[in-house]
């Protein structure tokens, strides 16, 4: 029986850490903040100091920004919009080798609907 995208996410939360949007909140300023939606949903409304990588091009790009060359101490707290692709990326990430990866349980999504900060794009409406 083939695997549904589904359960390739069920499966990844079994190996990875999520935090809670409270969790989330607490480690603002003391972490990386890394947004795996595409752009024009980032453009929309991202958490305060989220870097855009889209989920897509994560294993290509992320070794070459300077904010994710540190794979050992460097904690990275990574969403998207509700929760699956956060977590497929940070089960990919461990497997690149970083060691502190942390998905964002609900995603954007959760983040927003708590009333936590929102940082909008000023060109989109």
């Amino acid at each position: 029986m083939a695997l549904t995208a589904m359960d390739l996410i069920a499966k990844a939360k079994q190996q990875i850490t999520e935090v809670s949007t409270e969790e989330g909140k607490a480690m603002l300023g003391s972490v990386a903040v890394l947004d795996v939606r595409e752009p024009g949903e980032f453009a929309m409304g991202h958490l305060p100091g989220a870097i855009n990588l889209p989920r897509g091009l994560l294993e290509f790009k992320i070794s070459d920004h300077p904010i994710f060359k540190d794979r050992q101490d460097n904690e990275i707290l990574v969403y998207c919009q509700v929760g699956g692709r956060s977590a497929l990326a940070v089960e990919t990430m461990l497997q690149l080798g970083y060691q502190k990866p942390l998905s964002l349980a609900g995603g954007y999504k959760a983040w927003a609907e708590n009333g936590n900060e929102i940082i909008k794009d000023p060109n989109v409406c």
